[in-house]
């Protein structure tokens, strides 16, 4: 893999992500709740999740359409947005 700077930001955004969500989870526990997969989720589930999604959705995007990725980008906030709400 070429470490070029869009791939260097992509991976400083996740570990950016990653501190916020603990910091948040020292600042504010969450409690566990049950949403519309009928599992217990916790904030960091959900994130995992959303970006276990999200890599699915690009990849289906890359092998599907010959679109720009901004495209892709938009469907992957669309269900991270979702899976923090419902799930």
């Amino acid at each position: 893999m070429a470490w070029t700077w869009p791939t260097a930001l992509f991976f400083a955004s996740i570990a950016a992500a990653l501190a916020i969500m603990a910091v948040l989870h020292i600042k504010y526990p969450g409690t566990p709740r049950t949403g519309v997969l009928g599992i217990e989720t916790m904030r960091g589930d959900r994130f995992f999740i959303s970006l276990l999604g999200s890599a699915f959705i690009n990849l289906a995007w890359i092998g599907l359409l010959d679109a720009p990725q901004y495209g892709a980008l938009l469907i992957c906030g669309l269900f991270a947005l979702c899976v923090f709400r419902w799930v």
